[in-house]
């Protein structure tokens, strides 16, 4: 067993190592100093000069025109749908994408926006065939077709690019939208080398998350063409998005940008050095990772005790389609060594 000490790796002092999600981070020392040190206005005036310069710094990192700051990836998301698509338009989808399957259905629920969601394929990718095969024709027994969905990382794994460049031509020259869930976008640039600006160029609108890898508190942002982000703008404040002095949260997104982006390449690493681990042990497949999200099986259908066990060691995990398990920047080596040291006291017992 390890002689891991809880709490012991981590600025956060946590009694756990938490690979639930990188949801999960506490801000940093230097990070509650941005904030503590924010000028602030009110953004619902559009005065809060804070947020204003992220959202330009955004648009221009993403090359896009405009941008607009949002509570949350899910409204962040919704918003976009709701701005490209009208009621009874409808939105192709991956079967398994985030803003089908985890977001509480909103699209459908306060846009009327009928989704045709597809199979995802193993890395994440919507066949080109399918994707054509479900834009409908323009007759009024069909809901018309505006949009094509796609998300990057999807599972942890990066989009490949021929793939992406070729799903968005096929999606504009059918008359569609495009918008990419970019939730954990910099995990995808990270490991493929390639700026977040490559990776969005092909996306009429992009929505990217710092409450995620970037260790932010909350908040995520929505760019894309002026006109676009008007109308966003309009629908955030319908669903309660409207915030006033949130500049103190634009002030930690912009200082993950600033100071947490090329780190993402050490969660990357802990999370190969977790599967390499986990992969060594009798009984457990792994899918090897591309980022920072490692899925593992356990045999005999053990996980549901694996996953008490884990707790009960300190070590939280997620299960609901596997183990899920997923590094951040408040996890250290020593932490995820705790991680495999406790799986096989499970498997060994």
């Amino acid at each position: 067993m390890s002689d891991y000490a809880p709490g012991s790796g981590g600025h956060g002092g946590d009694a756990v190592v938490d690979l639930r999600s990188d949801t999960v981070t506490r801000p940093t020392p230097a990070m509650r100093e941005a904030i503590k040190a924010a000028p602030v206005g009110d953004d619902v005036f559009g005065d809060d000069p804070t947020v204003n310069a992220l959202q330009e710094r955004v648009a221009a990192l993403l090359g896009k025109e405009a941008a607009l700051f949002m509570s949350s990836g899910t409204q962040s998301n919704l918003c976009g749908l709701l701005a490209h698509c009208g009621r009874g338009d409808e939105y192709i989808v991956g079967q398994l994408a985030h803003t089908y399957r985890y977001e509480g259905g909103g699209a459908a629920v306060l846009g009327s926006i009928q989704p045709q969601p597809l199979p995802n394929q193993p890395d994440g990718t919507i066949r080109l065939d399918d994707i054509a095969a479900a834009i409908k024709p323009d007759d009024p027994h069909f809901a018309r077709t505006r949009l094509l969905a796609l998300e990057n990382t999807w599972s942890g794994h990066v989009l490949p690019a021929s793939y992406v460049a070729d799903a968005c031509e096929l999606a504009h020259s059918r008359g569609l939208f495009t918008h990419l869930d970019g939730a954990r976008l910099f995990n995808a640039a990270v490991a493929s080398g390639r700026t977040v600006t490559e990776l969005a160029r092909h996306f009429d609108s992009v929505s990217i998350c710092f409450s995620k890898g970037l260790g932010a508190p909350m908040g995520s942002m929505l760019a894309g063409p002026r006109e676009l982000i008007h109308r966003a703008h309009r629908i955030r404040k319908m669903v309660g998005g409207g915030l006033r002095q949130v500049g103190l949260m634009a002030a930690a997104a912009d200082h993950a940008l600033t100071h947490h982006v090329e780190r993402l390449a050490d969660d990357h690493a802990l999370a190969k050095r977790l599967a390499e681990g986990l992969a060594a042990l009798p009984g457990v497949t792994v899918t090897p990772p591309q980022t920072n999200i490692v899925f593992a099986q356990v045999s005999d259908g053990r996980t549901p005790a694996l996953l008490e066990h884990l707790k009960s060691r300190g070590v939280l995990a997620t299960g609901l389609i596997g183990l899920r398990f997923v590094t951040h920047l408040d996890v250290d080596a020593a932490g995820i060594d705790h991680a495999i040291a406790a799986t096989r006291e499970f498997l060994e017992a």
